[in-house]
């Protein structure tokens, strides 16, 4: 298994496990009559917690991105290119690990900061894959 596909299954097993925790969290919420079930907004605006709200945009910007970064990956899988993406793979799943984190962790000005770091990091390693895979980096 090349690095890039673990990066792929990586992105994958995260997301997931986000909405595993989301769907527990809410329905911890829904049993102990914290909440009704169906009154949960999709912004997560109305969780009982700041972590259900912060939790709901951790995995929303999760899902947000994970269509470029798999279409990315898999592209250079298809093509036989991951010699390309795999020096940088674990290093994208590393920069959403950490976003992802900051995210559940605090809305405190250096953690915005921390999460925005690995956010840019992920999009200029995007970036470089898509020169490299369409033959315009040198």
């Amino acid at each position: 298994m090349t690095l890039s596909a673990v990066a792929l299954l990586g992105l994958i097993a995260w997301t997931l496990l986000l909405v595993v925790l989301l769907v527990s969290q809410r329905g911890l919420w829904v049993l102990s009559g914290k909440m009704a079930v169906n009154a949960f907004r999709a912004d997560g605006s109305n969780a009982p917690s700041a972590f259900g709200q912060r939790l709901v945009r951790a995995h929303a910007n999760c899902l947000e991105n994970l269509p470029l970064q798999a279409g990315v990956l898999l592209y250079a899988m298809v093509t036989a290119q991951t010699a390309l993406t795999d020096p940088l793979a674990l290093t994208l799943l590393a920069a959403r690990l950490i976003q992802s984190f900051m995210h559940l962790l605090s809305t405190h000005p250096l953690f915005v900061w921390l999460r925005f770091v690995a956010f840019f990091a992920q999009v200029l390693i995007l970036i470089w894959w898509l020169l490299q895979l369409s033959g315009l980096a040198g």
